[in-house]
């Protein structure tokens, strides 16, 4: 196949690589984890890491795993029994992988992670520090969500949104989605029909129609949950790769400038690690709700929130917290780290500066967010 002149520089650039693998790819036709295919992703990994570049591995099938090894005829259909399948296969997954990149040299590190872990910036920066070194002992770390104690309020919801946000939390130039599908294709690829691969994609927006419902079989996401975790790449300044896992060799065909898959350019300039972890990460505590005026001042990209220009307050939220900035209309067009308290922000609304300081007394801001704290997220 013959090289894209577009895709090898993003490739030859992108020096830190996110991967994500879904159950489905790692999976045989009876739904149990296939062990060759484990080894021959770790294969393709190692000839990665081996040009000098950074791999972290996003990779669900812990279910999967668990299903298999205990002898179920299939899926659990409640959550505690699901979690207890995903502790018995996370053992199972991360030894398949493990031996798989002994074979090459490397290591498979563990990190099982929640919600919740990215919403608190001290652990949101604590695995940074150690995902990084693990890179300098020339691990692979393999990540997952914590099956085994999330719930239903505080799941991802699938691995596609996990990697997204791991890729912004190593603010890699690259995420590569292995899926059962060969890219973004010109028709639901879980219906009936016929259809082509989108080979590349410069506007995320026109091409979200094209995303269907429909997801494979030992899976809980889709194109639709795959494209969400484009945008979260793509406007935080990286480039994503959608491709099929279960053909040969996608990874160093990749690396080789192949047209595999769909390729999901960048918009915009690369955000700074803090940004992306206000804008893109942490989940918003609250919302301020704004006037015309004020998104529009704060649209213009250097302009701070001030208090006169908040006409209501959702939501309890503290000193610090990252808060939703909505219109009248109910739509976020950005988040940010917030000066005051609800109940503070509550009692200053719509206030000029002059008139804040005369209603909670001294205070050490004018402005709710400060321009600095603030990420526009449309």
């Amino acid at each position: 196949m013959a090289r894209d002149l577009v895709r090898d520089e993003v490739v030859h650039s992108a020096r830190t690589w996110v991967v994500k693998v879904g159950t489905s790819v790692l999976t045989g036709p009876d739904g149990r984890l296939d062990p060759e295919r484990i080894g021959h992703l770790a294969e393709q990994i190692c000839a990665v890491t081996s040009t000098g570049r950074r791999v972290a591995l996003v990779s669900s099938g812990a279910v999967g795993a668990g299903i298999g090894q205990l002898g179920l005829t299939k899926r659990p259909d409640n959550l505690r029994q699901l979690q207890a399948a995903a502790a018995v296969g996370q053992s199972y997954l991360i030894r398949a992988y493990d031996e798989g990149f002994r074979r090459h040299g490397r290591h498979a590190a563990q990190l099982l992670l929640t919600h919740e872990d990215f919403d608190s910036r001290p652990r949101y920066l604590n695995m940074r520090n150690t995902l990084t070194a693990l890179f300098e002992y020339n691990a692979v770390p393999v990540i997952n969500e914590n099956d085994t104690i999330s719930v239903d309020e505080i799941k991802f919801g699938d691995n596609d949104q996990l990697a997204a946000m791991v890729t912004n939390l190593l603010q890699a130039p690259l995420l590569v989605i292995l899926s059962v599908v060969d890219g973004l294709c010109t028709f639901d690829p879980g219906s009936a029909g016929v259809g082509e691969v989108v080979p590349l994609v410069a506007d995320l927006d026109a091409v979200l129609g094209l995303a269907g419902d429909s997801r494979s079989s030992g899976g809980t996401g889709g194109m639709r949950s795959k494209l969400e975790a484009a945008g979260l790449v793509t406007r935080a300044g990286g480039s994503v790769i959608i491709a099929s896992g279960r053909k040969p060799d996608p990874l160093t065909r990749i690396l080789q400038g192949e047209a595999v898959g769909t390729l999901f350019l960048a918009r915009g300039q690369t955000q700074a690690a803090r940004k992306r972890w206000i804008g893109l990460t942490a989940r918003p505590r609250g919302h301020l709700v704004v006037d015309a005026g004020a998104r529009t001042a704060l649209e213009s990209g250097d302009k701070s929130l001030l208090a006169i220009g908040i006409v209501d307050v959702v939501g309890e939220f503290g000193k610090g917290d990252v808060v939703g900035v909505r219109d009248v209309a109910g739509h976020e067009f950005a988040r940010g780290l917030t000066n005051y308290p609800a109940l503070d922000a509550r009692q200053i609304r719509g206030l000029r500066t002059e008139q804040v300081r005369g209603t909670i007394g001294s205070t050490l801001y004018d402005e709710v967010i400060h321009r600095d704290n603030l990420v526009l997220t449309r």
